[in-house]
């Protein structure tokens, strides 16, 4: 398992579906598309739309693009 993130902040949260675990499995809160209490994300940093992240239940990190908002230019 990997360290937790030095960049990792519990006031910095998303909450998006980790590739690794599936913790929200099962969940009725995220099943219906809400934020819950259990099942965040540390927001590690993001650059526009893509979001860098770490799953506080495996410590997984990957990156999430959302395609909302400022989106990365393509070069």
């Amino acid at each position: 398992m990997l360290p937790l993130d030095p960049q990792a902040d519990i006031g910095r949260r998303a909450w998006v579906a980790c590739p690794n675990c599936d913790d929200r499995r099962g969940c009725a809160t995220c099943q219906q598309g809400r934020p819950c209490r259990g099942h965040w994300r540390y927001l590690l940093s993001n650059t526009g739309s893509l979001l860098h992240l770490q799953c506080p239940s495996c410590r997984h990190v990957w990156n999430h693009e959302t395609h909302f908002g400022a989106t990365r230019s393509r070069m």
